[in-house]
């Protein structure tokens, strides 16, 4: 850390980049009804950072110094969310604009490991700025003036390239583990390094995650597999401790057998569909993490006796239970991955029949890619992979004449 000297520096519009033009104009609305009502109202965190970046961001977040109530007043498509910290979301069809009230620094209620419980506590922008995660999203835009506001020193580690934690790491860790993962993440995302007192306290209290309730260690893995940088993030949750926490038996394997082929090439493709703004099904990525896991499962209760079918019925349910210890999967993500690798050996019989259900099924493209990442990363599937790609674009005709040919 820099010092816990207040350096309110303010930068003018005339020194950044930021334009009103690449602000949402939804978010432009709350932040200019907030100031005509008089109160402060200023952008924050994520989206301020990417403007500076010259990025584009995925949302706008509002801070200012009128309560929740007040908020609400001012917008009748307002509606009041959290216990922890009160926040209102504005709502414009599909897009939420959230409004927070500047964070206080004091009266926080922790549990025994030193976790924030309650946070309902309103103070002032430097308040506000000094309770945030990293300098990099402690940066606000004033629209009053259009200036930047900085308070920790942002404006200087964005041109460093550093992300580093307000206030002492071990402590604010301590206070939210999933902070460590979203260093990651935000390194990762950016390319930046993080500053060393950020860093190298992780590894020592990766086991702090195993605290965070696992609904949450969800939502946090589908914004890792969603943020464009996956492979990268990857890397480092594997470099830092911090993947072993979440996938303990995927990294067993991965230390058994020395091969992340099939990780690296699911996460690779997976970063191309974010750039190409094609969709992504977290169930394919589980499935992928947890596959070599299942294949070692099945082989142990087929040596037992256990038929194909069953012992994959059995390894399915263990490996699922296993990894719900540590992140709750929803029941609908769980039936995907089923279904996933089911389908892996569904698209191998030559049952006339079942290559029919198969093409039919509402998740074989899912099933289908799946085996296509198998083929590419060197398992033996390539001959069925290219099977099934030439049959869903054959004509009637030509599919006929194929399972037939496959079916003898």
């Amino acid at each position: 850390m820099k010092g816990n000297l207040v350096t309110n520096i303010i930068i003018p519009r005339s020194e950044h980049n930021i334009s009103r033009s690449n602000i949402n104009p939804n978010a432009l609305q709350v932040l200019y009804r907030l100031k005509d009502a008089g109160f402060d109202s200023y952008l924050v965190g994520g989206c301020v950072r990417d403007l500076l970046l010259s990025l584009k961001p995925k949302d706008f977040d509002v801070v200012t110094n009128a309560a929740p109530e007040q908020v609400r007043k001012l917008f009748n498509n307002c509606r009041l969310i959290g216990r922890r910290f009160r926040l209102a979301h504005i709502y414009f069809g599909k897009q939420i604009i959230e409004v927070a009230t500047f964070r206080g620094k004091t009266q926080h209620h922790h549990a025994e490991t030193g976790m924030i419980l309650r946070d309902n506590v309103y103070g002032t922008i430097e308040e506000d700025a000094w309770r945030r995660d990293f300098t990099i999203n402690a940066l606000y835009y004033n629209i009053k003036d259009f200036s930047i506001v900085d308070y920790t020193g942002g404006i200087q580690d964005l041109k460093q390239k550093i992300v580093r934690v307000i206030g002492d790491p071990i402590h604010r860790y301590r206070e939210d583990p999933v902070r460590m993962l979203r260093a990651l993440r935000l390194a990762a995302k950016l390319n930046f390094s993080l500053d060393h007192a950020t860093e190298e306290p992780i590894l020592t209290l990766a086991g702090l995650l195993q605290n965070v309730p696992r609904a949450r260690m969800f939502d946090e893995i589908i914004k890792w597999f969603f943020s464009g940088s996956s492979l990268d993030t990857f890397k480092l949750l594997r470099h830092h401790g911090l993947f072993a926490v979440l996938f303990p038996q995927v990294e067993a394997n991965l230390i058994e057998n020395k091969d992340e082929t099939l990780i690296i090439q699911g996460f690779t493709n997976t970063d191309k569909r974010i750039a190409q703004h094609l969709s992504l099904n977290p169930a394919f990525l589980f499935a992928m993490l947890l596959w070599p896991s299942l294949q070692k499962k099945m082989q142990q209760y087929q040596e037992d006796g256990q038929k194909l079918f069953p012992s994959l019925q059995l390894a399915m349910k263990e490996i699922l239970h296993q990894q719900t210890e540590h992140i709750a999967i929803p029941h609908r993500f769980k039936l995907m991955i089923k279904e996933i690798w089911v389908l892996q050996y569904r698209l191998l019989q030559n049952n006339p029949r079942r290559i029919h259900q198969s093409l039919r099924h509402p998740l074989f493209r899912a099933g289908y890619d799946f085996l296509l990442l198998r083929a590419q990363t060197g398992e033996q599937v390539g001959t069925i992979a290219d099977w099934w790609t030439k049959f869903q674009v054959a004509d009637e005709q030509a599919r006929t004449l194929m399972v037939k040919s496959r079916s003898k």
